[in-house]
């Protein structure tokens, strides 16, 4: 009788593992697709490229955190707010303490201080602002707007910065390659084509480009509530708090973009692309998710103690190993992402050892 009653509950872990990793891998090629096809849409409406990728890329890539912490807050439950508030600050430390950390680890290197020195300032003082704001157990949507106002001002910055490097990019090409050719192109590009089978051409690209970003949108969704529908259950399980779930399992898993990204930098060696992408996915995680699960919730988002003080704290201490040395020595160094990655390691037994908190 144990032993069938054993059986029977090991065939349930397994299930609800492998349903969570169906929602990793849903919500991965999903996020895949979506801003993929959504860049498409947007280039061939003529929006320019700078903006696609102050916009459309870095909201795309935080897309699988935002659902998921949504689908979390609206279930109005201990869990499903746990769930939410774990992974938005979870992803924040695992973009650092993993994914920035192996970034350094592999690809150290010097860099422009005023290209960075907005963003980092911009990260440190969100994550500052919601640990003030998070300091009566409750997030309240209405001064949470503060956090949206300085999303808006970053996107703004991503905007202007980006404006200003196309058109300087413009002025270094001295007239010899139009801004409208990408690397690889020619003139030939201009040569004149049939206008009627250009015009059927667009279309199907856009066509496409629709459908893909719907199935990618669809994907996100089905993945993010397999995230949060499973993780619950394997919590319950395992007897595992949901938060630690949240910050580990969950957290990791919407944070896979992030990685994939990063890990594409460093095999060609673009190491701006990936710290950027790092510091731009972490504001939006902090200034933008839990303002609206906030506003979900009805007003006020409970903010648990473990969170607050263990969560949001370790956020706050990763943002600035990430940020301050990188400022006063105008590098990353292969030193501060072993640093990074030992603190991450350190605040993982921190999370899952019980404590009376």
């Amino acid at each position: 009788m144990l032993t069938a009653l054993s059986m029977s509950f090991a065939g349930e872990v397994t299930l609800c593992v492998f349903l969570l990793i169906v929602g990793i891998l849903l919500i991965v090629k999903g996020g895949d697709w979506f801003v993929e096809s959504a860049s498409k849409i947007a280039e061939l409406s003529g929006i320019p490229q700078f903006i696609i990728g102050a916009t459309v890329v870095s909201l795309g890539t935080t897309l699988p955190e935002l659902i998921t912490s949504a689908i979390g807050a609206a279930q109005g439950t201990e869990a499903g707010i746990a769930m939410a508030i774990g992974n938005a600050v979870g992803s924040v430390n695992a973009n650092i303490g993993i994914i920035m950390a192996v970034s350094l680890l592999f690809m150290p290197h010097a860099f422009d201080k005023k290209a960075y020195l907005f963003k980092g300032c911009t990260m440190i003082l969100s994550i500052i602002i919601l640990f003030l704001m998070c300091l009566k157990g409750y997030l309240n949507a209405y001064l949470s707007i503060i956090l949206l106002v300085v999303f808006l001002i970053f996107l703004a910055e991503n905007i202007i910065v980006g404006r200003k490097e196309y058109y300087k990019a413009k002025v270094d090409d001295n007239g010899l390659k139009p801004a409208s050719l990408e690397d690889g192109e020619t003139a030939e590009a201009d040569a004149p084509v049939d206008a009627e089978l250009a015009k059927k051409a667009k279309s199907k690209i856009v066509i496409k480009s629709v459908i893909m970003f719907l199935i990618g949108a669809a994907f996100i969704v089905g993945g993010a509530q397999h995230l949060v529908k499973y993780g619950t259950q394997l919590a319950g399980y395992m007897k595992i708090p949901e938060r630690v779930i949240a910050i580990t399992i969950v957290a990791i898993g919407t944070s896979l973009p992030e990685l994939v990204t990063t890990v594409t930098s460093i095999i060609k060696k673009k190491h701006d692309l990936s710290i950027g992408n790092i510091i731009g996915a972490n504001v939006i995680d902090i200034c933008m998710i839990l303002p609206i699960c906030a506003m979900i919730t009805g007003g006020t988002l409970p903010v648990a103690a473990k969170s607050l003080y263990i969560d949001i704290p370790f956020c706050i201490g990763f943002t600035l190993l990430a940020i301050l040395p990188a400022l006063i020595t105008k590098k990353f160094t292969r030193a501060q992402g072993g640093v990074i990655l030992a603190t991450y390691v350190a605040y993982m037994v921190v999370s899952i050892v019980p404590i009376g908190l």
